[in-house]
């Protein structure tokens, strides 16, 4: 997945995401040799999950 669709699915800014990434709270990623980043489908679905709340 390119970084475009991972925004999209969140909803959230490039910025945003950025933050999140420095925090160390981001999906896990390939940073490609052009700098650019790709999210493998089932880590950024795996890491999704664990950002659940689980229900009370």
């Amino acid at each position: 997945m390119k970084l475009a669709d991972v925004l999209d699915e969140l909803g959230m800014s490039r910025a945003a995401f950025y933050r999140m990434r420095a925090r160390g709270k981001a999906p896990r990623y390939i940073k490609l040799p052009n700098g650019q980043l790709r999210f493998r489908r089932r880590e950024f679905d795996a890491w999704l999950e664990s950002c659940e709340e689980p229900v009370h």
